[in-house]
């Protein structure tokens, strides 16, 4: 399958500011002042900002620590002496000078100043009308996806519309950026199209903006419009695919349950992502880091075929032929499945794993917003349908809940299960009032851990416009 691979020059198109939150300078590169002229030049540009999709940033330690380790899915991995300060975020004792708290910080910040860049400076320039839309309608779709991770993490940020001349500015609410986040999301909608050709597959389409835009209005608590934008996605054509290990191979990629994937296939030029990397198994595949907790080994129900393909254990052989030998004693047992590459697929090029993809957003996602959607509008038939075709393609049998008040708790626990280890966990916990109960035990402070601190980083670089959240 041909991929698309995305150019990093960009870096150098940047403008300069003093604030490093914002800053996405690259040492020894001059800015282009001249760039932005060429329709080439607007999809080097565009193609920049996919690139950080897989970035370090997004799918190494900055995202793991932020957004895996501290849900009650993962534990930190490894052996108990490498990096031993992922445990901080483990058992929630980082603060405002942690330095993964500022990476990814700084990471999501320097992709929303690439969006910005696309959306303020390719309408001027003279090209095809139709890929020049689409092109700013591709900025503004994911720079609603960075925003929303910035909400979600850090709670309301400031609202950087276009380039600036004054980036000291005060947080925006969270409703403001959530407000802003819709707005990008309908505008991106009604100009992507529904599908691309295998040359530009990894490119947001129609159905990742809307599929966004539900998952949006359910941390809205907006249900009604949760469920009729999930809706549009369901009717759009996306299906389950009825192999769960095939889903997460490379040869499930951007099949008929990708609703919002990245594309992280290795090139020579530019590398290839270290998400398998970083979680394969310790000294055979990877670092063996960002593993599976004994929580989540006991949250599977019997007879969930997702367990054994999401748990990869040593000393098994794989469906594909693989044994797992980890090679460091000291390790932990058991790796995140989901991110296997087989031995024979694996392009040592770009280091372990290069070629696997990272799912944002999977219709299977899709089928349990809209049930959790239903299900709050009183709406339980449909609920049941949908969770039910989630369970069934586990092996499971329909659920047994049948009330609203109890399939309520049945969809948050199909979704702890269905979608373990994929950087949902966490978020889902603090949106549906469940992070005491589970994470309170690990540490967990109630009215202070919804949240991470803004780093002091930049708060300082702002001249302390920016305030603090609280209890840090």
């Amino acid at each position: 399958m041909k991929k698309i691979f995305l150019t990093l020059s960009i870096f150098s198109l940047v403008t300069s500011c003093s604030d490093d939150f914002v800053d996405i300078k690259q040492e020894g590169v001059t800015v282009g002042t001249d760039f932005f002229q060429t329709e080439n030049d607007a999809m080097r540009a565009t193609n920049a900002i996919y690139s950080f999709l897989r970035s370090w940033e997004n799918t190494g330690f900055p995202a793991q620590n932020i957004l895996g380790v501290t849900g009650d899915d993962v534990v930190k991995g490894s052996n108990p002496g490498d990096a031993s300060f992922i445990n901080d975020f483990d058992q929630f004792k980082y603060n405002l000078s942690t330095d993964g708290v500022n990476g990814y910080w700084i990471g999501q910040w320097q992709a929303v100043n690439r969006t910005n860049q696309v959306i303020t400076k390719v309408p001027s320039i003279e090209m095809d009308a139709t890929l020049r839309n689409r092109l700013v309608a591709e900025a503004k779709m994911l720079r609603a996806y960075f925003y929303f991770n910035l909400v979600r993490v850090y709670g309301g940020v400031p609202i950087f519309d276009g380039l600036q001349t004054n980036y000291n500015i005060p947080r925006n609410s969270a409703s403001e950026v959530y407000k802003f986040i819709v707005k990008d999301l309908i505008e991106a909608s009604s100009v992507l199209p529904q599908t691309y050709s295998a040359a530009d597959l990894g490119r947001v389409t129609q159905g990742a903006a809307l599929g966004l835009l539900s998952k949006v209005y359910l941390y809205m608590k907006d249900y009604q419009k949760a469920y009729d934008t999930s809706n549009l996605v369901i009717g759009m054509g996306y299906s389950l695919d009825p192999d769960f290990n095939h889903l997460f191979r490379p040869a499930g990629e951007f099949g008929s349950e990708s609703v919002f994937e990245v594309n992280c296939g290795c090139s020579a030029e530019f590398g290839g992502s270290q998400y398998a990397e970083v979680q394969g198994v310790r000294n055979q595949y990877g670092w063996g880091f960002f593993t599976p907790s004994p929580a989540l080994e006991s949250a599977f129900e019997p007879g969930d075929i997702r367990k054994e393909l999401t748990i990869l254990r040593n000393g098994e052989t794989t469906i594909e032929g693989d044994l797992i030998a980890k090679g460091d004693p000291q390790s932990v047992d058991t790796y995140n499945q989901k991110v296997y590459v087989p031995s024979s697929l694996n392009n040592s090029a770009c280091g372990y794993g290069s070629i696997q993809n990272l799912r944002i957003l999977r219709f299977a996602d899709i089928l349990l917003i809209n049930a959790e959607a239903a299900n709050e509008l009183g709406n339980t038939a449909v609920a049941i349908t949908n969770v039910n075709k989630v369970r069934n393609r586990a092996s499971l049998p329909n659920t047994t809940a049948s009330t609203q008040g109890t399939l309520r708790p049945a969809i948050w626990q199909e979704r702890r299960v269905e979608l373990a280890m994929e950087m949902d966990r966490f978020l889902d916990l603090v949106r549906t009032g469940q992070a005491v109960t589970f994470l309170g035990p690990l540490g967990f402070t109630a009215g202070k851990n919804e949240l991470f601190p803004i780093p002091l980083n930049a708060i300082n670089d702002s001249n302390n416009i920016l305030t603090q959240n609280p209890g840090y």
